[in-house]
């Protein structure tokens, strides 16, 4: 699949406003890249939760969008666990397929710092909106 009209487009969005940038996108996983910085941070001067929810969720769509042939979906469900603190520097999100069905996919994610350390993992839902060009009836 060609990411580059994707992500252009994302540059002027959420995903751009992070910093975000797409490292690998295979059918067997998705890896997203930040660099935090001081926006990044929270007032204890840790890498906001959100930044990182953000970073799975993102990375957890790019998945689907991969395994779906382009195909955007919605989360519909996202759980998240925090294990380690982060402080500026890399981040890698890698996104990974569990299950899937004709109009659903449920992943996990996990993100790591540049020396391996897990931050925070993740599992989602995501719905695919009706193809307006297939007949249900």
């Amino acid at each position: 699949m060609d990411w580059s009209d994707i992500m252009k487009k994302e540059e002027g969005s959420f995903w751009g406003m992070l910093g975000m940038r797409l490292i690998s996108a295979d059918d067997s996983k998705v890896e997203i890249g930040v660099t935090a910085g001081k926006s990044h941070l929270n007032s204890m001067g840790i890498v906001h939760g959100g930044v990182l929810s953000a970073m799975m969720d993102q990375a957890m769509g790019t998945m689907v969008a991969q395994v779906k042939n382009g195909r955007l979906g919605v989360t519909t469900h996202l759980n998240v666990n925090f294990l380690s603190a982060m402080v500026e520097g890399e981040l890698i999100a890698t996104a990974y397929p569990l299950h899937e069905t004709h109009r659903t996919m449920t992943l996990r994610a996990e993100v790591h710092n540049s020396e391996g350390v897990l931050a925070c993992i993740a599992t989602a839902t995501f719905r695919l909106p009706r193809d307006p060009n297939v007949n249900t009836a």
